[in-house]
């Protein structure tokens, strides 16, 4: 199959519509692509210290998904008000979203418009990434928190046919909430699989990004999103380069992370706050040597993240070869290990 990247078409068939222990498997069985210097090999994630070496660095992203979909009406409408991102002056970003997991057209959002919520009400001040009208910033009159916790549930979309509890959602990882969707590339991870690679020589370090919403309108650039970088992440992930060991990040959300604190030399410090950096050609990546990643979709930004880190043909052979070989898309699907191509 020919791949162009902004336009190859993934069957329906691909979408996994519930999570791989709903399907008789494990969270590590998923399917594995690994391309490295040009070799593609499918394996299970099971299998993943197999492609890592002794003095690799992994990089995991220790955001936790918040149940942050709630049941809504606007304008009379039964509507879905997904809670994206909390801003510095205690308003949110959120998107109104279809009962069914779709976009909202029953009605069009409008500045000083009131979303109802179970015992609270948002208000629309208006859009956050002007001219595009997807994500709005309300104010709440409840504690967020709170709301979420005794009426959310995790965002899904209509292709997830079923709801699943919020366990599904979680990550080995995760111990500081703030992701309004889950930082999927780390979901097939288990406690046994980190003991493995640790007893390999491969050392784990984290970071901090909470997700937005995806979902993006077209040409809507990734929306800023809140990082933080600690210290001794930045330590190991420069002493693991000056020793020839490779960084790999767990996600997109991870290589946006680690690339918003690097210096153009490459090298990484501390930092926090939050970050608009967009990879792709006029931003290649500078300190991540390979990437563990789901499958995007076509037009996603992702791909451009992925383009920045593994080169533009690694990318598109693997897009192929998994379109080819029946991978499985989205946040329960299947993955790939994807090397610059020097890696």
């Amino acid at each position: 199959m020919t791949v162009t990247l902004d336009e190859f078409t993934v069957p329906a068939e691909r979408a996994a519509t519930a999570p791989p222990e709903a399907r008789g498997s494990a969270r590590d069985g998923v399917r594995l692509l690994v391309s490295d210097r040009g070799v593609l090999t499918h394996a299970r994630f099971r299998e993943l210290p197999r492609f890592l070496r002794p003095g690799d660095l992994v990089v995991v992203n220790n955001s936790a998904t918040l149940a942050a979909a709630v049941d809504a009406r606007y304008l009379g409408h039964p509507a879905v008000l997904h809670f994206a991102t909390r801003l510095d002056d205690g308003g949110w970003v959120v998107e109104l979203r279809s009962p069914d997991g779709v976009p909202f057209t029953a009605a069009n959002p409008e500045p000083a418009a009131r979303v109802e919520l179970p015992g609270a009400t948002a208000v629309l001040r208006g859009p956050w990434l002007p001219p595009a009208r997807r994500l709005w910033i309300a104010d709440i009159d409840a504690a967020v928190p709170q709301l979420l916790a005794r009426h959310g549930r995790p965002i899904t979309y209509s292709y997830v046919t079923q709801r699943w509890s919020p366990d599904y959602y979680r990550t080995v990882f995760g111990r500081e909430p703030g992701s309004a969707e889950m930082p999927s590339a780390g979901r097939p991870f288990t406690d046994r699989l980190v003991t493995d690679l640790v007893t390999t020589g491969v050392t784990l370090a984290p970071i901090t990004l909470h997700t937005g919403v995806s979902s993006p309108e077209a040409g809507e650039p990734p929306s800023p999103e809140r990082y933080a970088v600690p210290e001794n992440t930045a330590r190991l992930v420069n002493s693991t380069r000056a020793t020839g060991g490779r960084v790999i990040a767990v996600g997109t959300t991870v290589t946006r992370a680690l690339e918003s604190a690097a210096d153009p030399s490459g090298r990484l410090h501390p930092a926090s706050g939050w970050t608009e950096v967009v990879l792709g050609a006029a931003r290649p990546a500078r300190v991540v040597d390979g990437l563990i990643t789901g499958w995007h979709e076509p037009g996603a930004s992702h791909l451009e993240l992925l383009q920045a880190v593994a080169g533009t043909e690694t990318v598109r052979t693997a897009y192929r070869t998994a379109l080819d070989s029946g991978y499985l898309w989205h946040e329960f699907g299947d993955t790939a290990l994807l090397f610059t191509p020097s890696g």
